[in-house]
């Protein structure tokens, strides 16, 4: 799995968005048949925050000022809550968290790598657009998870990622300094392939989730990503 990040892998060609009438009718696919087993889920899942976490708190370590390191670190301790509330979940069903999140941490930590920004301000829409995508993938794929788990990692995942937090201090960079404005589209747009990479690297079976049965989703992923890029004035 770990070749899926190494340098020499094919790009992963992002699907043209649909017309409006199209993705009507294309919402709401039943991905229960992708839905890994409970722990597989919770383990990539709980992970994929950790790292979120991580990369948050590398750009509090980074932060220009007193002020944005105090609002990005409240955004890093909610992303961390989330991820508690599924180490819970591992507990609940069984498994250690640590030993369970270990199974995958090599494929997500080139992920991880692959996203890191090369200054606080690419760091920042790393943890804006990557996170966004991935929380909302987790969402519809919990919807395949036994009922009562579904409901409680869809409650954990809806809760407060600090992301109004973080769209902020990038609104307040780009409005300082507009000529960051081009950068970071092109930086937003460069992560969108490694980001639906990963989001396949969740389901049950990446290898059989063709691009017939999951081109839907992530055509309802990519317009959730268009409408933060033009939240802050950026082209997706």
């Amino acid at each position: 799995m770990v070749k899926w990040f190494s340098s020499s892998r094919k790009r992963l060609e992002v699907p043209r968005l649909r017309s409006r009438a199209e993705s009507e009718s294309s919402t709401k696919v039943d991905l229960r048949e992708l839905t890994p087993e409970l722990l597989t889920y919770l383990g990539k899942a709980a992970y994929l925050q950790l790292i979120a976490f991580e990369n948050l708190s590398a750009a509090v370590a980074t932060a220009p000022s007193a002020a944005a390191k105090e609002r990005i670190s409240r955004a890093a301790s909610l992303t961390l809550s989330r991820q508690h509330g599924l180490t819970a979940e591992i507990i609940r069903a069984g498994g250690d968290p640590g030993d369970v999140m270990g199974r995958y941490s090599e494929v997500i930590d080139a992920f991880s790598d692959r996203i890191a920004g090369n200054d606080w301000f690419e760091t920042l829409i790393s943890c804006l657009i990557t996170a966004g995508f991935i929380d909302d993938f987790l969402s519809r794929l919990a919807e395949g998870l036994p009922a009562g788990a579904a409901a409680r990692v869809v409650e954990i995942l809806a809760a407060d990622s600090g992301a109004a937090m973080i769209a902020a201090e990038i609104s307040a960079a780009i409005d300082a300094s507009p000529v960051l404005s081009s950068r970071l589209a092109m930086w937003g747009r460069r992560l969108v392939g490694d980001t639906m990479l990963i989001t396949r690297y969740v389901l049950e079976d990446p290898a059989s989730a063709t691009d017939a049965r999951i081109e839907p989703i992530f055509n309802e992923l990519i317009a959730g990503h268009t409408r933060r890029m033009d939240a802050l004035g950026l082209t997706a």
